[in-house]
């Protein structure tokens, strides 16, 4: 399928960027990103109560923002754990990543989103920092289901790119731990799940060509951002860090959302394979004509909006 045309059209806008985090730090490039992101007019954000608090982890304090349709007083809601993406080394609470889907799956499902602040891979920071946050804010959901409202044996964890790694490896660690209740499942959406990324399709590779350089995640993006993140060499990582190195078996339904026009198809259609082949239920759905980080756009656009509908449908099974 081709680009979608309302992206299409608007693509002269990210003429002459050719890195996200650099553009998402610098105003003037932000604002264009930020066009380019929006969509038609006509979007209201569902009517969702927000509380912003602190965990205290292993590696210091962890803001989380919690999202929950107002007046929900029951305690059976489904649960959901979310990161943002950011290549481990950008990102924030207010992108849309995290707060707009946060907003969406907490009205659609009829749930409590736990959005992770988690700690950046910059000044120092390494794995397991950031995957040492995820767990922490598990244990405390745990801990606080019945106060938050959620049926703890309900409770998913996902996230977006990074944040997609970060539930993932979450997962498999819970599963080994055994003294911790297991997700409900995992939502993974355009996730990189290889220190080193399989080689694209010859399909995939006719495609990626079309995309504006800031959009794109080449080889040697990759490797830079994930070798940042683990601190070392990106091969031989250990599972948690890089989840598609793992024993997959055992891990509860997962959906892999991935986008037609992105490198990191290359990582989630064979992690969603693998997955198939270990025997973990498994549904898998290709965003046509989207570029990676589509979540960040905003729902008013039709793919977004089936995007957020197959994660919240997940949600709800789960």
């Amino acid at each position: 399928m081709p680009i979608d045309p309302f992206l299409a059209e608007k693509l002269p806008l990210l003429d002459g960027l050719t890195d996200f985090a650099a553009a998402f730090e610098d105003p003037s490039q932000r604002a264009r990103l930020d066009e380019f992101m929006s969509s038609a007019p006509g979007y209201d954000a569902p009517p969702i109560d927000t509380v912003d608090t602190e965990v205290q982890g292993r590696h210091g304090l962890i803001r989380i923002r919690i999202y929950r349709r107002p007046a929900s007083g029951t305690t059976s809601h489904p649960g959901l754990l979310w990161m943002h993406g950011g290549g481990f080394v950008f990102g924030d609470l207010d992108m849309p990543e995290a707060d707009s889907v946060s907003r969406e799956l907490a009205h659609r499902a009829d749930a409590v989103v736990i959005s992770v602040d988690y700690h950046l891979a910059i000044d120092g920071v390494h794995f397991p920092v950031p995957h040492d946050d995820v767990m922490d804010v598990w244990r405390w959901a745990q801990a606080n289901a019945v106060e938050l409202g959620i049926d703890p044996e309900r409770i998913s964890i996902g996230g977006a790119s990074a944040g997609g790694n970060l539930a993932a490896g979450a997962g498999l660690h819970i599963r080994d731990d055994g003294d911790l209740p297991q997700p409900a499942g995992l939502l993974l959406a355009y996730p990189v799940l290889h220190g080193v990324v399989p080689p694209a399709s010859e399909e995939l590779e006719a495609k990626i060509v079309e995309v504006p350089p800031v959009l794109r995640f080449p080889p040697d993006v990759r490797a830079g951002l994930n070798s940042n993140y683990l601190g070392g060499p990106v091969t031989d990582a250990p599972a948690y860090a890089m989840p598609a190195n793992g024993d997959l078996a055992g891990l509860p339904p997962v959906r892999v959302l991935t986008c037609e026009y992105d490198d990191l198809r290359a990582s989630g259609e064979p992690f969603a394979d693998q997955l198939r082949a270990a025997g973990v239920p498994t549904h898998a759905r290709v965003e046509l004509g989207m570029f990676h980080g589509h979540l960040n756009y905003q729902p008013s656009l039709g793919a977004v909006d089936d995007s957020l509908e197959f994660l919240a449908e997940g949600l709800r099974r789960h």
